[in-house]
C-alpha cells in the first residue's frame, strides 16, 4: 500500500509542468481537472487526529464536467489502522467520491456519495451520503451541509449524522483568506454527540499555499491543536 500511495503522488506531481500556466487542467471544454499535493502537520478529521499527531503526505484530484457532475480521490497517510490476523493493516486512506453541483434560487447545492477506503485493513471501509447549500455575499461564502452514514459492517451497523455550518471569506486584492466551520455528530463516531471546529488562514503565492488552521472537539481523545499546512495546486 506505501507503493501505492506513492505512485498517485508521483502520478499527480507530473501532471504539473505541462499545465504551468493555469490552477485548472482543461482536457476539453466540458472537462476541467483539479490537483494538489501537500504535507500537514497532522492529519486532523473533525477534530480526531488520523495521523497519530504526526506529519502526513496528502494529495487530491477532481475531474469537474460543466455539467455539474464531478468525481475525485483523496489519499494520505495515516496511523496504522485496521490490523488484522496477518498483523498488518491499512497505512493509508483513499476517499472516492461522485457527485452533482447545481444552482437553485441562488443556492449552490452540491448532493453526492463519499467511500472511505482502507487498503490491508480488514472491515473498516465505510460510505456516507452527504449534502450541502451554499451561496456567496461577494468574498463571503456561507455553507450548510448535512451527511448521512447509512447502516453498514464497519460501523457496527450502526448509523450516523453530522451536520456542520462553514463560512469562508476572500478578496480578490489579497493572496489572503479564512476558512471557518463547526459541525455536530452523533450515532455510529460519536454515540453522546460530538461538536468539532475550525479556523485557517491561508496565504497563496501562485500555485504554492501555506496554511494555518487552529481546530479541536468536545470529545475524550480529542484535543485542540494547530496544524500547518504547505500545499501546491497542479
Amino acid at each position: 500500500m506505501r507503493n501505492t500511495f506513492a505512485c498517485l503522488v508521483i502520478a499527480l506531481s507530473t501532471v504539473g509542468p505541462a499545465f504551468a500556466q493555469t490552477d485548472d487542467v482543461e482536457y476539453s471544454s466540458d472537462f476541467v481537472l483539479d490537483s494538489s499535493a501537500a504535507i500537514v502537520s497532522d492529519y486532523r478529521f473533525r477534530g480526531w487526529s488520523l495521523s497519530d499527531d504526526k506529519p502526513a503526505m496528502q494529495v487530491d484530484a477532481t475531474l469537474n464536467h460543466s455539467s455539474g457532475l464531478y468525481t475525485g480521490v483523496f489519499a494520505s497517510t495515516i496511523e496504522e489502522l485496521g490490523i488484522d490476523d496477518d498483523g498488518d493493516g491499512a497505512t493509508s486512506e483513499f476517499d472516492v467520491s461522485a457527485g452533482w453541483v447545481f444552482s437553485v434560487a441562488g443556492l449552490d447545492i452540491d448532493v453526492g456519495a463519499l467511500a472511505y477506503l482502507y487498503p490491508d485493513a480488514s472491515d473498516v471501509n465505510y460510505y456516507v451520503l452527504p449534502i450541502s447549500l451554499s451561496h456567496a455575499f461577494g468574498g463571503l461564502s456561507l455553507t450548510v451541509g448535512y451527511e448521512y452514514t447509512p447502516r453498514q459492517v464497519a460501523l457496527g451497523d450502526l448509523d450516523g449524522s453530522y451536520i456542520w455550518f462553514g463560512a469562508d471569506w476572500s478578496s480578490q486584492n489579497l493572496p489572503f483568506w479564512l476558512s471557518s466551520s463547526i459541525g455536530y455528530e452523533d450515532g455510529a463516531w460519536a454515540p453522546d454527540g460530538k461538536t468539532d471546529w475550525s479556523l485557517g488562514a491561508f496565504y497563496g503565492l501562485e500555485t504554492l499555499q501555506l496554511g494555518l488552521t487552529y481546530t479541536g472537539a468536545n470529545a475524550i481523545g480529542a484535543d485542540n491543536a494547530v496544524i500547518a499546512e504547505i500545499r501546491n495546486y497542479f
